[in-house]
C-alpha cells in the first residue's frame, strides 16, 4: 500500500515548500543573545506517514527491488491502524509536550555520551587556522597570548549575554550552545560519559590550562579587580610556563584521554584515587579552555603541509610528537605550534561547529587589532604547575594509550584540498545553491570512483528550535543518481545533463529546507526507536530490517562549516569503509578536508580528492558550455 505512495507522496511532500526556497544565509544582529530564547518554538514531531513515505523514497537509490518489497511489507505492518507505529508516535508526541526539546537529551546520549569509541578521530573535529609567520618560541608565545586575550574578549560577550543573536531567514536561532563551550569538560564513565559545565556554578572559573612538554599549568587570566590580563601580561606568564617545563621526559598523562572510553573510564577512576591527581584533573576540567603549546612537527613539503597540520589538530601526530600535549575531553582546546601551525580541536558533545567557528572568527578579528591597553605594573604570581603521581599501574595505562594512539594516527589518512579554480560565487551566478552544488560534486566523485551511490549524510542545524542540535540531510536521492549516471553517458547531451544537475540541486534544497524546519526523517526515526527501547519489550521489525542498517551506514559523512576565516575543519569517517568530508566555501575557492582509514582497502582519501576536483571542474564546464550554446 505505502510503496505505491513512496515515489509520489514523498516527492510531492518535498515539493510543497519549493517557492519559499532561496539560499538563506545566517546573519548576526546585535541583540541580547538570550532575548528570544524563551519564545523559540519547540522542535516538532513530524507526521508519521510523512516520515515513513520519505524513508522509503530515500531507500530507492540504495537497495534492490527485492529488499524494497520486503521493507514495504514491514512498513505496512508498522503503520497498521492502532498498531505499533501509532503507539510510538503518540508516546513521542507526549514527550514533546512535556519537554523543552524531545530530542536533545537523547541525541547527546546516543550520538556522543553512549559512544565508546575514542573522541579523537571518531568524534572530535579539528580546525586549522591559516599558517602564522613565526618560527620560534617568542613568536609562538606572542601569538598564543593574543589568542588567549581574544577568547577572553569573546567570553565577555557570553558573560554579559550580549552575543549577537543569529537569524536564519528572519527567524532567531537558539543561542544555547554558545553557553556550553567554555568552562566545560567531558567526564569518562565506565559505560556512559557525562559533561560538566562549570560556567553555571556560583564561582565561575577564572583560569585556563596551558600544556607544554606534556606538563599542565593553571594560568589565572584575570587580575584581582576582575579585569582580564592584557596580552603583555599573558605573554610574561607563558614565558614562565615555558621556562619551567623544559624537561621533555615527563609522562604524557593527557594521552589517556585519547583512549577507548571504557578503557579511559577505568584508567580515570584509577588516576583520581590519588588526592593530588584528583585535584590536578579537576583543575583541568574546570578551566575555561586549554592551550597546547606544541613542539614543532617534522618538516614536510609545502604540498603535504596542510595534510600534516590537519592531522596535527585532529590527533597531535602520535605519542612521539604532540598527542600527549592534550586533554581531549576538554570542550575547547587551542593548539599553537612552534613552527607557525595553529588551530584547535573540540570535544563535540556540548556543541556543533557553527558556534565554534563564530568564536574562531571573533578571535581572528580580535588578533588583527592593535592593543592599546596599558599593562598594570603589579607582578603576577607564578602559574601553578599541576602534579601527577604516576603509579606503575597508571604508567601501564599510559603505555597502552600511546600504542593505541599510534595505531589511530597511522590508520587515518587526511587530505586537505584547497580547490582554487572557483568558489561559491560561481554556482550563485547560475542561481544555484553553493552547498547543494558541492554536495552533487561529491555524489559525482563517489559515483565515478565506485560506479554506485552510497548513503550520504550532511549536517543541518535545528537551531530554529529551542535547544536544537542537528538533523541529517540525505544527499543521495533518486535525482542525484540520475544526474551522476547521466554525466558520463555519451547518449545524453549537455542540456539534458545540466537539467538533471539543476533538478538534483533543487531536490537537495528542498531536503535542506525540511531538515532545518524539523521535518526530515532521521531524528524522527531515532525518536521512535528510543521510545520503542523504553516502552516495548522488543524493537519493531522496521528497525531490525537490513534496509535500515544499509540506510544508516554513511559512507559519505559530510558537513559544510562556513567561516569568514580561511580555515579548514576536519573530522574522521563515520564508518570503517567511509569518508569524512568537511568543506568551507569561500567566494573564490573552497577548502575541503577528506579523511579515510588506511586499514580499509576500498577507500582512499587522495583518490576521492582527485575525483572531487575533476567533478567540480566538469560541472563548471558543463554549465559554461550550456550557457555559451544558448
Amino acid at each position: 500500500m505505502l510503496c505505491l505512495l513512496s515515489r509520489t507522496a514523498a516527492r510531492t511532500g518535498l515539493v510543497k515548500h519549493c517557492r519559499l526556497l532561496s539560499p538563506i544565509p545566517v546573519v548576526q544582529i546585535s541583540d541580547r543573545s538570550l532575548l528570544h530564547q524563551e519564545s523559540l518554538p519547540k522542535l516538532p514531531v513530524p507526521p508519521l506517514k510523512q516520515t515513513c513515505s520519505r524513508y522509503l523514497a530515500l531507500l530507492e537509490p540504495l537497495i534492490s527491488e527485492e529488499e524494497m518489497a520486503h521493507t514495504c511489507k514491514l512498513m505496512d505492518e508498522f503503520l497498521q491502524p492502532g498498531g505499533v507505529g501509532e503507539r510510538l508516535q503518540k508516546s513521542l508526541e507526549r514527550r514533546a509536550r512535556k519537554t523543552e526539546n524531545w530530542l536533545s537529551d537523547w541525541w547527546m546520549q546516543s550520538a556522543y555520551l553512549d559512544s565508546r569509541m575514542p573522541v579523537v578521530v571518531y568524534s572530535s573535529p579539528g580546525v586549522v587556522l591559516p599558517k602564522m609567520h613565526f618560527q620560534d618560541r617568542q613568536g609562538q608565545m606572542r601569538f598564543a597570548a593574543k589568542l588567549i586575550a581574544g577568547v577572553l574578549d569573546f567570553k565577555k560577550l557570553i558573560d554579559s549575554k550580549t552575543l549577537p543573536v543569529e537569524y536564519l531567514g528572519g527567524k532567531p536561532l537558539c543561542m544555547d550552545q554558545y553557553y556550553q563551550v567554555l568552562s566545560s569538560c567531558r567526564i569518562p564513565g565506565p559505560k556512559r560519559d557525562s559533561v560538566v559545565n562549570y560556567a553555571t556554578g556560583k564561582t565561575p572559573s577564572t583560569h585556563i590550562t596551558v600544556v607544554h612538554n606534556f606538563q599542565f599549568f593553571v594560568l589565572d587570566v584575570y587580575n584581582s579587580d576582575g579585569s582580564p590580563l592584557t596580552v603583555d601580561q599573558i605573554y610574561v606568564q607563558l614565558e614562565k610556563i615555558w621556562n619551567t617545563s623544559l624537561q621533555t621526559n615527563k609522562e604524557p598523562v593527557g594521552i589517556l584521554t585519547s583512549n577507548h572510553r571504557n578503557t579511559w573510564g577505568k584508567a580515570y577512576n584509577n588516576l583520581i584515587k590519588d588526592k593530588t591527581n584528583k585535584e590536578s584533573v579537576r583543575a583541568i576540567q574546570k578551566s575555561i579552555f586549554t592551550v597546547s603549546l606544541d613542539a614543532p612537527m617534522p618538516r614536510v613539503s609545502d604540498e603535504m603541509y596542510h595534510n600534516k597540520v590537519a592531522a596535527q589538530m585532529l590527533h597531535g601526530g602520535g605519542s612521539r610528537w604532540n598527542s600527549g600535549n592534550r586533554w581531549f575531553d576538554k570542550t575547547l582546546q587551542f593548539i599553537v605550534g612552534e613552527d607557525g601551525s595553529c588551530g584547535l580541536t573540540y570535544e563535540h558533545a556540548p556543541a556543533e561547529g557553527p558556534p565554534i567557528v563564530f568564536l574562531v572568527d571573533h578571535v581572528v578579528d580580535y588578533m588583527k587589532r592593535t592593543e592599546m591597553v596599558r599593562t598594570p605594573m603589579i607582578p603576577l604570581p607564578m602559574p601553578l604547575k599541576l602534579r601527577f603521581n604516576i603509579t606503575p599501574e597508571i604508567k601501564k595505562d599510559i603505555e597502552k594509550a600511546k600504542q593505541n594512539m599510534n595505531i589511530m594516527v597511522h590508520d587515518l589518512d587526511v587530505r586537505v584540498l584547497n580547490f582554487s579554480q572557483y568558489g561559491r560565487k560561481f554556482p550563485k551566478s547560475h542561481k544555484l545553491s553553493p552547498d547543494a552544488f558541492i554536495q552533487m560534486a561529491l555524489q559525482l566523485a563517489y559515483y565515478r570512483m565506485y560506479e554506485t551511490c552510497c548513503p550520504s549524510y550532511e549536517s543541518a542545524s535545528l537551531r530554529m528550535f529551542k535547544l536544537g542540535r542537528t538533523e541529517a540531510i540525505r544527499s543521495t536521492t533518486t535525482e542525484s543518481l540520475q544526474f551522476t549516471k547521466a554525466m558520463d553517458d555519451p547518449s545524453k547531451n549537455n542540456i539534458e545533463k545540466a537539467a538533471l544537475l539543476k533538478n538534483a540541486i533543487k531536490v537537495h534544497r528542498e531536503l535542506t529546507y525540511m531538515a532545518i524546519h524539523g521535518q526530515a526523517i532521521d531524528r524522527h526515526m531515532l525518536g521512535l526507536k528510543m521510545v520503542a527501547i523504553e516502552d516495548l519489550t522488543s524493537l519493531p521489525e522496521i528497525f531490525m530490517d537490513t534496509s535500515f542498517a544499509v540506510a544508516s551506514h554513511f559512507n559519505l559523512y559530510t558537513s559544510q562549516v562556513g567561516s569568514k576565516t580561511d580555515c579548514v575543519m576536519c573530522f574522521g569517517p563515520m564508518v570503517p569503509d567511509g569518508y569524512g568530508v568537511c568543506y568551507n566555501p569561500m567566494d573564490d575557492h573552497i577548502n575541503f578536508a577528506v579523511t579515510a582509514f588506511n586499514s580499509c582497502e576500498e577507500t582512499n582519501a587522495t583518490k576521492l580528492s582527485t575525483f572531487l576536483t575533476d567533478a567540480l571542474l566538469d560541472m563548471k564546464n558543463l554549465l559554461d558550455q550550456v550557457t555559451k550554446d544558448q
